[in-house]
């Protein structure tokens, strides 16, 4: 097949060419962006280095009209200048000397010219899966701005975005920053994505759930106490602000903060001190101090469950994480389905076989109103429930309160021995066998499963007059024999 025809699964963020195309220029152009999400062209070998930091260009192509000296200099330049970005030269006339000259100042790849289109996209080509197989396959989830250690998945336009704008808010002195957003849409792994551009991996990053702590407990867990600070404090404590230290202090759910302690968070942010509970000397906070709501903090001021002054305080620059079901993030839902399918410890990796294409266009209908989190539970509870790890439309239950999906079998559909088979009873009571059978018949466990309560699931083994095997015991036992407790 014509190489021009070949799209490939996963772009480049951006090419430049350095070269002449003459009037073959819009045919190059045009197919190379089969390959890339962006093409540049330029004949001036000054102006590459500036276009390779403006436009994060991931592979610059040198072709053959380019003079080798100029080429040569070219080439030791982005090495030092842009040492992720590939160079590959096309040599006029390629020799030994020549290639190893060019490789040692740098080259990934040194081949012989002239370079047609099919040419040039093969040698993109090539690049492109080079660079897929050295990065662990990690363009295939992540942005080529994505962090490295942060796993923020997804290639769509909200978060190509929202990584623009953390990696600015991060590179400037904003502190505190405030992240907004529905509830799992991400905004932890925004947080962790702030500290690694503004502190670096090495430094402490803490993170602490303000509605998971009673206010005491809240502050003495924040600010530390002293020995004999309430009952109890039988010992000095150290807070989580003196813990963070340069790094970064992660508030989650800020708005569930009792209104005595967001006034004291409101004096560490103004002042830059505080004390432990009990204490009289204050304490310097240096860390990067990151707060993430899922509520309307404005509103909750108008409700007065939230300090005025404390938002304006923390609102410098608000960054809002998008809902999954919003246009601009839509397209990731097929890639986090990918990754979860491909990361969970619910099945041995070598045993998952993917979504099949219906699989993601039911997903792709569905609103997600848990976002991200939801997304998860669904793609390990289908790990669960399919027998070949392909994950098709019957396994995925993504109203885990309402009718079970039939049990999945090979293929897209279930195929039912007659037509008496095909109900809605029976596909429920082979789908709760299934997750007995997956649970070890723990009831509770199963239930978990099913997303249902216990007792509805008690309700429905009397229904259907399931037992356990090798038993004749009741259904209705505390739990099935030689099964634990969950």
């Amino acid at each position: 097949m014509d190489a021009v025809n070949q799209r490939p699964q996963h772009l480049l963020q951006a090419i430049l060419v350095l070269g002449g195309a003459g009037a073959d220029g819009p045919r190059f152009r045009s197919a190379l962006l089969d390959y890339a999400e962006d093409v540049l062209w330029t004949e001036d070998a000054d102006a590459v280095l500036q276009q390779v930091r403006q436009n994060a260009v991931q592979l610059v192509v040198v072709r053959e009209d380019v003079p080798g000296p100029q080429a040569l200099r070219l080439v030791r330049e982005l090495a030092a200048a842009a040492p992720d970005c590939r160079v590959v030269v096309a040599a006029h006339r390629g020799s030994v000397e020549h290639a190893v000259e060019f490789v040692k100042a740098g080259a990934r790849d040194y081949v012989p010219g002239p370079l047609d289109v099919n040419g040039l996209c093969e040698l993109v080509d090539r690049q492109r899966e080079e660079m897929a197989q050295a990065f662990g396959g990690r363009d295939r989830y992540f942005c080529e701005a994505c962090p490295r250690d942060v796993a923020i998945v997804g290639r769509s336009p909200a978060i190509r975005g929202l990584l623009e704008t953390i990696r600015l808010v991060a590179e400037s002195r904003c502190n505190p920053v405030l992240l907004l957003g529905e509830t799992g849409t991400g905004k932890e792994l925004a947080a962790q994505a702030v500290h690694a551009w503004r502190c670096g991996q090495e430094a402490p990053f803490v993170a602490v759930n303000c509605a998971a702590l009673t206010a005491n407990l809240l502050e003495s867990e924040l600010f530390g106490h002293v020995r004999g600070a309430f009952t109890g404090a039988d010992r000095d404590k150290t807070g989580l602000f003196e813990l963070a230290g340069s790094g970064t202090i992660f508030l989650d759910e800020v708005s569930e903060m009792p209104l005595e302690l967001q006034a004291k968070l409101l004096r560490v942010l103004q002042e830059r001190t505080y004390r432990r509970v009990g204490g009289t000397k204050d304490l310097v906070c240096d860390a990067t101090v990151v707060v993430s709501s899922n509520r309307d903090l404005l509103a909750e001021v108008k409700a007065g469950r939230f300090r005025k002054d404390l938002y304006y305080r923390l609102a410098v620059f608000p960054i809002t994480l998008e809902p999954l079901r919003s246009e601009d993030r839509r397209s990731d839902i097929p890639v986090l389905a990918a990754y979860f399918a491909e990361t969970s410890t619910i099945r041995p990796r070598s045993d998952v076989a993917g979504l099949t294409p219906a699989a993601e266009q039911k997903l792709l209908a569905h609103d997600w109103p848990g976002n991200v989190r939801e997304l998860r539970n669904i793609i390990d509870r289908a790990l669960i429930l399919e027998p070949s790890g392909r994950i098709t439309p019957a396994g995925l239950v993504l109203d885990p309160h309402g009718t079970p999906a039939p049990v999945p079998v090979a293929g897209d559909a279930v195929r039912p021995n007659s037509p008496e088979d095909f109900s809605l009873e029976t596909a429920e009571r082979e789908f709760i066998m299934r997750a007995l059978k997956e649970t070890g018949w723990q009831r509770t466990r199963a239930a978990a499963l099913l997303g249902i309560t216990r007792a509805t699931l008690h309700a429905k083994l009397k229904r259907y007059d399931i037992q356990p095997p090798d038993s004749d015991a009741d259904v209705g036992v505390p739990e099935f024999q030689g099964a634990a407790t969950a």
